[in-house]
Order: structure tokens, then C-alpha cells, then sequence
């Protein structure tokens, strides 16, 4: 064999291909919301088991989570495809602003997703497939023409917010406590949670619009940060973490939740402190600096999902 034919390349670049394929799917499913629903399935969970004191097997959490991705990459990906030019001005890097996806494939991953998403719910357990349906048409309705509820600003806030805040984690609490064959009363930990995370991802909700401002009012899609600033969007998103911080303190004083006070008071006085010193440094004029925060935002969020279980645990 010669030494041209040793060194030649070609054999590596269907696996490169692959890769690349692989790496432009992983940005299509936008990886901060694959991490905030695997943790909000997996939290749940745990907070199903510890207030039952009981488990059983791991079918309905592996299904839920299935259900969950699947749903997740549906409702992003429509997203996508309608605001493609919209990407391309403040987001060029996903795959169907930049080309790396063609229409075609985007709309086939958006069907099959959506699909699958039904079957594994409808498989696995009648709560799960109410909360993934429901989640599935209010995430149709936020992207798609001729409802579009994203270009009003109200309801494009209530629609992520009602979804990741109360249908996802009463849903799946629901699910697990129907699996593990209890009660489908709702304890007011589960509760408290929902509260939580409620009133957070309206923070997440409202802020998200502060570095897409140029696009969304470039293609007349008006948002809190075009309508009100992005310095007061800013601000309002911090008072409203706070709000939510401040909050689930005032659970751990009053003890209105089974949950280990000093844990949850410690741990989420620390957290608001973080925050706060983190956001001295944004400079709203500075995108990119915006993007970091708003990532950090995402943190706090998954950081939510981490601590409730173990406060659950120590009670």
C-alpha cells in the first residue's frame, strides 16, 4: 500500500460527518433547557420517593424523561423553524440559521420528537401523557402561526412560565405518585416547588428577550425589553429571583413544608448573594456579557432542582 493511500483522510469523514451532525442536533435541542428538563424529571422523582418513603421501579422516571426530551426538542425546534431569520440576526450560530440544518431536517426532527414525545407518554402512564400533550399544544401555540403567542409579550411570558412552573412539575408529581401507586393529593412541598419555580421562570422568561432585542425589533416582535428597557427588564428580573428566594426563606422560618429548614434557609441566602454580586458586573451594553448572565440565571435554576430533593431528604 502506498503512503498517500495511508494517509488519506477519507476514511475518517463519515465519522466526522456524524459528529457534526451530532453537535448540531445538541444545539438545535438549546442543551440549558435539555439540562433544566432532565433535572426537573429526576428532582420530582426524588421528591415523589422521599415524601412516600417508598420507590419502585425505574420504568416511570426513564419514560418520563424520554417523554420530557422528546417534548422538549419539539417545542424548541418549532421555534426555530419559525423565527429562522430572526436566528440569524440574534442567534446565527443554530443550525438552521447557519445553515448547518436544512428546513427539511429541522421539520423532520420537530415531527418525529413530537410524536415519539406521545407514544412513551401515552406507554407509560395517563398523567404524563396529560402534562406532555398540554405542554406540547401551549408550545405549539407560543411558535406557530396564526396564533403565535410569542409576539405578545404577556402571553409569550405565561406560556414558558405555566409550563416549566406549574404543569411539568405537578404533572410529573402526579405521574410518580400514580406509579408508585398513592394518593394523588399534592403535599404542600410539591407546592411550594411549583411556586418556586413558577414565579423564577418568569424571571428566565423576561430576561431571555434582553440580548435578542436588535432581531425581535428588527421583525416587529414586541417583548417587555422592547417596550419597557432592558436596564428596567434587568432590574425587574433580579426583584422577582429575589422574590422567589426570599420566599422559600420564609418556608424554612415558618416551617410550612416538610423540608430541613436551616439547609434551605442557608443555602438559598447564599445563592441570592451570589446573585447579586453577579449582576454588578453585567454591562447592558455588552451582549455578550448579557448572554454569560443569562446563562447563570439557568444555573440558579438548575441549582433549584438539586437542592429541593436534598432539603426533602433531610427533613
Amino acid at each position: 500500500m502506498s503512503q498517500s493511500s495511508q494517509n488519506s483522510p477519507l476514511p475518517l469523514k463519515p465519522v466526522q460527518s456524524y459528529f457534526h451532525w451530532l453537535y448540531a442536533f445538541w444545539k438545535f435541542s438549546r442543551p440549558h433547557t435539555i439540562i433544566g428538563t432532565s433535572l426537573s424529571v429526576l428532582s420530582l422523582y426524588l421528591v415523589a420517593i422521599a415524601i412516600n418513603n417508598r420507590t419502585d421501579s425505574l420504568l416511570p422516571v426513564f419514560g418520563a424523561w424520554i417523554a420530557c426530551l422528546c417534548g422538549n426538542v419539539y417545542i424548541v425546534g418549532l421555534n426555530q423553524l419559525e423565527d429562522v431569520e430572526i436566528d440569524k440576526v440574534n442567534k446565527p450560530h443554530l443550525p438552521l440559521a447557519s445553515g448547518e440544518f436544512s428546513r427539511q431536517t429541522g421539520q423532520l426532527i420537530v415531527a418525529f420528537t413530537g410524536v415519539l414525545a406521545l407514544v412513551v407518554a401515552w406507554l407509560t402512564g395517563p398523567f404524563l401523557l396529560g402534562m406532555v400533550g398540554i405542554s406540547l399544544a401551549i408550545g405549539t401555540a407560543y411558535s406557530l402561526p396564526p396564533i403565535r403567542l410569542k409576539q405578545f409579550p404577556f402571553w409569550a411570558a405565561l406560556c414558558i412560565f405555566s409550563v416549566r412552573g406549574t404543569i411539568v412539575n405537578l404533572g410529573l408529581y402526579l405521574h410518580y405518585s400514580w406509579a408508585l401507586q398513592q394518593g394523588q393529593t399534592i403535599p404542600p412541598v410539591v407546592w411550594v416547588l411549583t411556586l418556586f419555580i413558577l414565579v423564577f421562570t418568569f424571571a428566565i422568561a423576561i430576561f431571555k428577550d434582553i440580548p435578542d432585542m436588535e432581531g425581535d425589533r428588527l421583525y416587529n416582535i414586541s417583548t417587555f425589553t422592547i417596550q419597557l428597557g432592558s436596564q428596567a427588564v434587568f432590574n425587574l428580573a433580579l426583584w422577582v429571583i429575589t422574590v422567589c428566594y426570599s420566599g422559600i426563606i420564609l418556608v424554612g422560618v415558618l416551617h410550612i413544608a416538610s423540608v430541613n429548614s436551616i439547609f434551605l434557609i442557608i443555602t438559598h441566602l447564599a445563592l441570592l448573594l451570589w446573585m447579586w454580586l453577579r449582576s454588578l458586573a453585567v454591562n447592558l451594553e455588552d451582549k455578550s456579557a448579557i448572554a454569560q448572565f443569562y446563562q447563570f440565571i439557568w444555573k440558579l435554576f438548575f441549582i433549584e432542582y438539586l437542592i429541593f430533593p436534598i432539603a426533602c431528604f433531610l427533613a
